[in-house]
């Protein structure tokens, strides 16, 4: 793609970015076959091609956005889809993450999108003021139907994903050190998170379970806290660069104390972001390189387990899951077979569903933020998730597992539990044994 930049515009280090991004496109199209809002609406200008356009043309000329920018840009769900399919190694990542921090900059959007932006931003990161919202969501949410008929959607849409209880406060989230079972074969940090803490504390723990009886010692560090991505997808770069400051701050003082083999995450979306912390502070002379050995060091869970030499499982479940590649997995990270690969040798009999490209309409706050396309996109997932005749949905992101429950009949369960359970560990909630019955509920 031709450009036309000025040098003035090009001594701008992002804008410069922007440009070698927007020249290696060639318009081919491939990506429109894989966007999941292009699939939906059938739109041009709601496909990565046609972002790409309107993204040149606003910083090309050099001007604030506009609502019709703002319109296309909000609906991307940054999947990443089309990174997988393009055939120029067009960066659409970084590419519309710049185009969001551009949007925050220069335009004022409505009333009601800056305040459910603000209330999103000052209560999902933070795990403390989200269980206290969760806990009055329960009060609200019969009056949800209420808020979508007199136009409050997204708060509608917060309600209708709210849980019903809210699970106890976890040790899993209290920094300190997990102590390996037998000889240590690794030490680790592992990603407390922000949401996932919350919502499904069993997943972390989980994992301390399983990396401890396979002789890994675990530490959560003090300091640490959200990843960023939540803010960062919002265009609050600021707010997106502070966390990653303090979170490579806490890891690279684990780093100094004990050594670490790798920084184990267990929210795909998370790890993502971590993975690109080099890129973001790569401006930053007190942060650009170590935020690369950060970003070198983070794993998924799954990546992580499938180096390590695991035993023989102590059962053999034998269930057949259906098996959801989160986007930020199979598309930001490029992790497609390890998950699938450790579900088989644990026991369980593995199925890909229909589609199995195509975002579930998580993608952090965007089932809040854009409710009608994000329930057109969780019905069309589940759809295909059923049609597999799984027992059980397996995945490795906690959006995915909230958006695909809110909906899907059968149990979601994140990999690692499953795992930990072939492992030894417990049953998960929900989750049917061979003789088809449920384990209790925690």
């Amino acid at each position: 793609m031709q450009t036309s930049f000025s040098p003035s515009q090009l001594a701008d280090p992002h804008v410069a970015e922007a440009e070698s991004i927007l020249r290696k496109c060639v318009h081919c199209g491939f990506c429109t076959a894989t966007c999941p809002t292009y699939v939906t609406l059938g739109n041009e200008l709601d496909s990565p091609r046609g972002r790409i356009y309107l993204i040149k043309d606003m910083l090309e000329n050099g001007r604030p956005a506009d609502t019709e920018i703002v319109t296309h840009i909000d609906r991307c769900l940054s999947c990443l889809a089309c990174m997988t399919t393009c055939p120029s190694g067009v960066n659409y990542m970084h590419l519309v993450d710049h185009a969001r921090a551009h949007i925050q900059k220069t335009y004022r959007r409505p009333l009601l999108d800056r305040v459910t932006r603000g209330v999103l931003a000052a209560v999902l990161p933070h795990p403390g003021r989200f269980r206290a919202a969760l806990s009055m969501a329960r009060l609200g949410k019969p009056f949800a139907g209420l808020l979508r008929a007199v136009g409050l959607k997204p708060f509608a849409a917060m309600l209708a994903l709210a849980p019903d209880h809210v699970p106890a406060r976890s040790a899993s989230a209290e920094p300190g050190t997990h102590a390996a079972a037998g000889t240590r074969r690794g030490r680790v940090a592992l990603l407390s998170g922000c949401a996932q803490p919350v919502l499904k504390p069993g997943i972390n723990e989980a994992t301390i379970r399983l990396l401890t009886r396979l002789g890994v010692e675990v530490v959560l560090p003090k300091g640490e806290g959200c990843c960023g991505a939540l803010v960062h997808h919002m265009g609050r770069e600021e707010d997106a660069l502070a966390s990653a400051r303090r979170n490579v701050d806490a890891w690279m003082g684990e780093m100094e104390r004990g050594g670490l083999d790798a920084i184990v995450i267990t929210a795909s979306g998370c790890g993502t972001t971590i993975k690109d912390y080099g890129f973001m502070l790569r401006l930053d002379p007190a942060y650009a390189d170590k935020a690369a050995r950060v970003s070198a060091l983070a794993k998924d869970v799954t990546e992580y387990l499938a180096t390590l030499d695991l035993p023989a499982p102590e059962r053999s479940p034998g269930l057949t899951l259906a098996y959801h590649s989160a986007c930020s997995m199979q598309h930001g990270q490029k992790i497609t077979r390890q998950p699938k690969l450790l579900l088989a040798k644990a026991g369980f009999v593995v199925k890909d569903p229909r589609e199995g490209h195509l975002c579930c309409g998580s993608a952090g706050t965007y089932n809040i933020l854009q409710p009608e396309i994000a329930a057109t996109l969780r019905d069309r997932k589940v759809k295909n998730l059923e049609a597999t005749g799984a027992a059980l949905v397996a995945t490795g992101n906690i959006g995915c597992i909230t958006q695909i429950a809110s909906a899907a009949k059968m149990p979601v369960v994140h990999t690692v539990e499953l795992l930990d359970w072939a492992y030894g560990g417990p049953r998960p909630e929900g989750v049917p044994d061979q003789a088809g019955t449920l384990a209790a509920a925690e």
